[in-house]
């Protein structure tokens, strides 16, 4: 039997599903962070050994990847070259890199179909469609890019922290726990920040939600940024009352919490995710016989 195989990647983590070529899901499973752009080489690595846990979760000898045809949507993938990058060193024998935006768009309303799609989570991207006309918007990184992201949220605590610690800014109890995380060494924080990834700044941003939540004002205040941030890529996207809007990613449930009005009014839930979203789209490329 032929196998299909599909990939959700971003900068947190990696998930891989394994089908058989009608599209059944019969085993599934996860890895480290797949950002292509950020880090092709560790990338692979960790898409081959999600890749290999989702075999043996069917039952399979986890080689059997080595036969497998995938669809891989991946953080990164919509800058330079790092998709065609990435194929060239995968070990399938058919391997097609999308962006994660797309596969999401995919699981959350199917082939062709119109809607729009916001990924919020360590990074931020757009995709809305239209009679099959797709517009991108965002995704390009961390560096210069994804506000309102998991990574930015956390960087601006961190930063927020070294503000306090100056005196420049006032000090919360979010300020106080950043630092006390580096043992109260500012030092500590700018020799964290040299080597950090998008995934390491958005390990301090389910802190900041939560010190939001008990009232916490610089936290409160980093929020009113990332919502500001999410909102205006949203408008620039052109979305009418008629276009259904799925949010995605780590930092979804906040967003559908705190949206304006008019944004919460478009939010429909997706009918699958983005990992379903790759396997439908790689048993529409790849064919449905075994």
């Amino acid at each position: 039997m032929n196998f299909l195989l599909g990939v959700d990647g971003g900068g947190t983590g990696c998930r891989a599903a394994i089908a058989t070529a009608s599209g059944e899901i019969v085993g599934r499973g996860k890895s480290g962070p797949a950002n292509i752009r950020t880090d092709l080489t560790g990338a692979r690595d960790n898409i081959v050994a999600a890749a290999r846990e989702a075999a043996t979760a069917a039952g399979l000898d986890p080689d059997v990847i080595g036969g497998v045809r995938a669809i891989l949507g991946l953080a990164g993938a919509n800058v330079g070259d790092y998709g065609s990058q990435l194929e060239a060193i995968l070990p399938f024998a058919n391997s097609r890199v999308v962006t994660d935006a797309l596969i999401a768009l995919e699981g959350a309303v199917g082939d062709g179909g119109d809607g729009a799609i916001a990924i919020v989570g360590t990074g931020t991207a757009y995709l809305v469609r239209r009679d099959g006309v797709e517009r991108a918007l965002g995704g390009w990184g961390f560096q210069v890019g994804d506000q309102g992201a998991g990574s930015r949220i956390g960087r601006e605590a961190l930063e927020e922290a070294l503000l306090a610690y100056d005196g420049v800014r006032p000090a919360s109890p979010l300020t106080g726990w950043i630092l006390a995380s580096f043992r109260n060494d500012p030092n500590a924080v700018v020799e964290f920040s040299l080597g950090a990834k998008p995934g390491d700044y958005g390990n301090f941003a389910p802190k900041v939600l939560e010190h939001a939540a008990k009232g916490d004002v610089v936290a409160g205040e980093i929020l009113a940024r990332a919502v500001a941030a999410v909102e205006a890529s949203l408008a620039a996207l052109g979305l009418d009352g008629n276009t259904p809007l799925s949010l995605l990613g780590g930092l979804s449930q906040f967003y559908a919490e705190n949206l304006s009005q008019p944004f919460r009014a478009l939010v429909r839930p997706p009918r699958t995710d983005a990992l379903g979203g790759a396997v439908s789209m790689a048993v529409r490329t790849f064919g449905t016989t075994e």
